[in-house]
């Protein structure tokens, strides 16, 4: 069951070689290759394509080395040593791949071709440059671009080679952008989104507050403390530099999103955010506390959020969701729909109330049912994220007014809530319920 159903974002297609991040000679060698392809953000905003002569046709703009190359800084990308254009030693732990200077960068991973070789052990690296000349696929990185000269920026977007050929290329909303991806670019926006929001929220060390940089192309911190060439006159050590944990790694914060059946498998019960958008209902969700497993996580946030208590719990799928770093995991469960419904315990719903098969169904069926407009994209957005002050977003999403609306509306297909409720209501697969008996439900 677990791997019965790959969502929208999951499924990398992406070799992330992660034993060769610590290797700044194999990193610059990739970077400047031809084949390599960079995905740009401007405060978690992705840059995208708007093709020319098409109807609203967008893509995520994957750009070339040479097209980025002017916001990237001086030469070594990767390796820099005290001084600019200086290259450091290999051998010292706080200087694997490190990026002092620049904005940082994300070696996101290979997407290999199918003649491609699976392992790309580090041993072949130890002459990068020829190793690198025998790789065949296409390599991926990313950089956030927000803490740049909006001209410097402006101005190397416009000469890049999308441009010249007609494109018109804008930073654009994150979760209104996802409707213009497919599957495959999806998959790498989620990893790069999450990587680069993650390296532009942590500026400075947790233990010391000196500022921190950039490690194994990404996906590490260390405070600058460490450096070699410090000066840490009159200061007493930072805790970081002790003991074998003394990197900042990425974090992925685990969310569990349930569904909840009545004991006849017709009713499912959903909940509407007092910040959602007009009609919006969804599946409810909540972060996972410690000291939880994710069953224990839908029980408790199903009780907190609707006075609704579940039992037999069970996992569908998972997906992840980079607004900015949260991994979904989604559950059905077993609910008494004769039992009161509470919102006033921890009042984050405005409402909740159970609906029947036939009335998920008609909404599915709906042309708006799960059309969202780019105002409701950043309103939902804005829960997580607060109001959009990115001056250099440019949304250029079609508003569509729709005078037949729906009873309510529910999410589309691309986020995991709206894969449980639509597997739930077209009967895509079997559950059992507690009793013993079956309802169709989930895979």
């Amino acid at each position: 069951m677990a791997e019965a159903f790959t969502n929208f974002l999951a499924g990398s297609p992406l070799n992330r070689l992660s034993w060769l991040r610590t290797s700044h000679s194999f990193l610059n060698a990739v970077v400047v290759s031809p084949a390599t392809r960079w995905i740009l953000f401007s405060g978690g905003q992705p840059l995208i394509a708007s093709h020319p002569g098409t109807t609203q046709k967008r893509s995520l703009a994957l750009l070339t080395t040479e097209d980025v190359k002017p916001l990237l800084g001086a030469e070594p990308f990767f390796g820099q040593g005290e001084q600019e254009g200086e290259h450091c030693t290999s051998d010292i732990p706080v200087l694997e791949a490190a990026r002092v200077r620049g904005p940082s960068i994300v070696f996101l991973g290979l997407k290999e071709t199918e003649t491609s070789g699976s392992a790309l052990p580090s041993s072949e690296f130890k002459d990068p440059h020829s190793a690198v000349a025998k790789l065949t696929g296409t390599p991926y990185f990313s950089a956030d671009v927000a803490d740049l000269d909006e001209n410097k920026v402006n101005e190397a977007i416009e000469n890049t080679g999308l441009a010249k050929d007609g494109s018109t290329l804008a930073f654009m909303e994150p979760r209104a952008a996802m409707s213009s991806l497919d599957a495959y670019t999806a998959a790498i926006f989620a990893e790069a989104r999450s990587m680069v929001d993650w390296n532009q929220r942590n500026k400075f060390c947790p233990a010391c507050g000196s500022p921190v940089y950039s490690l194994w192309a990404g996906w590490k911190l260390s405070c600058t403390s460490l450096l070699p060439w410090a000066d840490n006159t009159d200061r007493k050590p930072c805790p970081s530099g002790r003991g074998l944990h003394n990197f900042a790694h990425p974090r992925t914060d685990p969310v569990v999103i349930m569904l909840a059946i009545d004991e006849s498998g017709e009713k499912v019960l959903l909940g509407r955010n007092k910040k959602f958008p007009g009609k919006f209902y969804s599946a409810l969700a909540g972060f996972i506390e410690p000291g939880e497993s994710f069953e224990d996580a839908v029980k408790r946030e199903m009780w907190e959020e609707a006075g609704v208590k579940v039992w037999n719990v069970r996992y569908h799928s998972g997906q992840p969701w980079p607004y900015p770093a949260n991994l979904m995991v989604g559950y059905y469960a077993t609910a008494d729909s004769s039992a009161p419904i509470r919102t006033d315990l921890d009042n984050e719903l405005e409402d909740a109330r159970w609906y029947t098969r036939e009335e998920i169904l008609a909404v599915l069926r709906h042309a708006s049912g799960t059309h969202f407009s780019r105002r409701d994209h950043q309103k939902l957005g804005e829960i997580q994220d607060g109001p959009d002050n990115n001056p250099m977003s440019q949304d250029q999403s079609v508003e569509v007014n729709n005078n037949d609306e729906p009873p309510f509306r529910i999410p589309a297909p691309t986020a995991i809530a709206g894969v449980l409720i639509q597997h739930w209501a077209e009967g895509k697969a079997k559950v059992l319920l507690e009793s013993g008996s079956t309802a169709k439900a989930c895979m």
